[in-house]
């Protein structure tokens, strides 16, 4: 059977009975299997919007860069525990290297662009005051503030951990708390990195949750203040797209539409 993989809700662990089983890309036999007990979804958006939004934005820019930074280092420095179970998923180590150490890689690009392109503060002069009137007596300008939602990240199963980093980077950087839900068939190698994430202690409590398993009601619970990332198929990226509360409540929505990625072996191939 292998290990229960447990999701990462409202700040802790959950699930203890066996789900689905979840075999090696190599062998055939079980690595892992999900859990079963249902999500709390609503539990999941409340502690996202309670305590990751207050929390991240207690945080600017240049701080939350900072934490990126100790981020990638820590997973660099624990590495070897994510290459052990990363064969698994049917990649070489040097398949994984893109994986594990690209995704720390990612974490630390977005660092320095916050480091070094981003205010303290939270908030962006987008440009120049602009005049609105013929003597000047009026002017305006833009800035971009903080969404004030939460985003949710639906990964593909080719890069358990590059996947989730890669979109945690810029939603973290930008204050805004995610829930993850990687792709079933190799969400171990995603669990046992965002283990090594809660275990290292730099994230702000609510910044970051883990889905194992389908996504229940999590898509009706979102508002225009959330939004929801996808990579995978294009015909799942077209249901998403139309969602009805995504559509209904205006919830922005970006896919990546990916080619196949595998390998078929056989006798007579």
């Amino acid at each position: 059977m292998g290990t229960i993989l447990q999701s990462y809700i409202g700040g802790r662990w959950v699930g203890d009975r066996p789900g689905q089983t979840l075999r090696s890309a190599v062998n055939g036999r079980p690595v892992a299997c999900t859990h079963a007990e249902a999500i709390d979804f609503a539990e999941a958006v409340d502690h996202a919007r309670r305590v990751g939004v207050p929390n991240l934005l207690n945080l600017d820019f240049q701080q939350r860069a900072e934490r990126l930074r100790a981020l990638a280092k820590y997973l660099i420095e624990h590495k070897e525990k994510l290459y052990s179970i990363s064969a698994h998923t049917g990649a070489t180590r040097t398949d994984s290297w893109i994986d594990i150490e690209g995704g720390s890689g990612t974490l630390s690009a977005y660092a320095s662009m916050g480091s070094n392109e981003l205010p303290s503060g939270n908030l962006i002069h987008e440009g120049p005051a602009i005049p609105l009137g013929k003597k000047g007596g009026f002017a305006g300008t833009h800035i971009l503030v903080p969404r004030g939602g939460l985003a949710v990240h639906i990964n593909a199963f080719n890069f358990p951990v590059w996947g989730l980093l890669e979109k945690l980077a810029p939603t973290f950087l930008a204050g805004m708390p995610c829930i993850g839900k990687p792709a079933t068939s190799t969400s171990y190698l995603t669990e046992a990195a965002v283990r090594l994430i809660v275990e290292s202690g730099l994230l702000p409590q609510g910044s970051l949750q883990l889905v194992i398993g389908g996504t229940g009601d999590l898509l009706d619970r979102l508002d225009s203040a959330d939004v929801v990332t996808f990579t995978g198929s294009a015909d799942t990226a077209a249901k998403l797209r139309v969602h009805p509360n995504l559509v209904r409540r205006s919830v922005p929505f970006n896919a990546e539409a990916d080619s196949l990625n595998c390998a078929v072996l056989a006798d007579d191939v």
